[in-house]
């Protein structure tokens, strides 16, 4: 996300065939924990096969909005540690409330951070939509803050207001069109570096990776998703096969993935899973 069928499909061929030598066996599926991790980045949940065939099945509907809530300072706080502080202490910061994303701090660098919930952005169909446990820190650069996140903020809004999908995508294309919400901007980026994160219930739960937003359809023309590519990327909406109609509604955009070797307070950070 972005990301639901082709995670699993990304990293079934990283781990290679049952003939492999063993230490090259090992290597490859410690890169695929890694990709499969990596997709659960901000608003890409990682997924199990269970929640494939059923992805109601974890998580059937919305939480109390108390579960998703956090404590102000709190929140702020996680929200900075996204990005490095020669970054994040000059950002704006968003906060959640019972009704939509508020500013909580004014920036001067363009930049914002903000703490995405299971629901936020896209994913309208992940297993995980409704995990309340979710809290992905992100920073995202200015043109990522004026054209991507108009559309979490959105998307967010109608959420909390009881709209239904249908509803969301069809006020986001509207937005669109009318020039509310701009087109995807050359060169939006964002971080996500925070080892406070919880991005999904898979695995060790977090990756220090940083993430660009692109008007690519196929994730190919970046190399993406190879079993031995640095990369992995996908549908900035998760639509999962079946979903094609709706998809082609909405404007291209995908999502490109690439781990860091540090956390935003510059300690190492682990390549792959725990």
């Amino acid at each position: 996300m972005r990301i639901l069928s082709f995670c699993k499909a990304t990293a079934d061929r990283a781990k290679g065939s049952p003939s492999a030598g063993g230490r090259a066996k090992k290597r490859a599926a410690v890169s695929a924990d890694a990709k499969l991790i990596a997709c659960a980045a901000s608003t890409f949940l990682a997924i199990t096969s269970a929640a494939l065939a059923d992805p109601t099945a974890l998580y059937p509907r919305m939480a109390p909005i108390g579960d998703y809530l956090m404590d102000r300072t709190q929140e702020i706080a996680l929200a900075r540690s996204a990005a490095p502080g020669s970054i994040s202490n000059h950002a704006t910061v968003l906060v959640l409330t019972r009704i939509a994303y508020e500013t909580a701090a004014n920036g001067t660098n363009g930049f914002v951070c903000w703490v995405s919930r299971s629901f936020s952005g896209g994913g309208f169909d992940s297993p995980e939509h409704w995990n309340p446990k979710i809290r992905a820190a992100e920073c995202q650069n200015p043109q990522a803050a004026r054209s991507v996140m108009p559309l979490a903020k959105l998307g967010t809004a109608m959420i909390l207001a009881g709209r239904t999908t249908p509803e969301i995508i069809g006020a986001i294309n509207m937005a669109l069109r009318s020039g509310k919400v701009p087109p995807l901007e050359y060169g939006a980026m964002s971080y996500m570096m925070s080892k406070s994160s919880y991005l999904t219930d898979q695995g060790k739960h977090d990756m220090a990776h940083v993430m660009f937003y692109v008007a690519v359809k196929d994730p190919a023309d970046w190399g993406a998703n190879a079993a031995d590519a640095p990369i992995i990327g996908g549908s900035y909406w998760f639509f999962t096969p079946g979903h094609e109609a709706e998809n082609t509604s909405l404007p291209v955009i995908s999502v490109f993935l690439s781990g860091v070797a540090t956390w935003s307070d510059g300690t190492p950070a682990s390549m792959h899973p725990m």
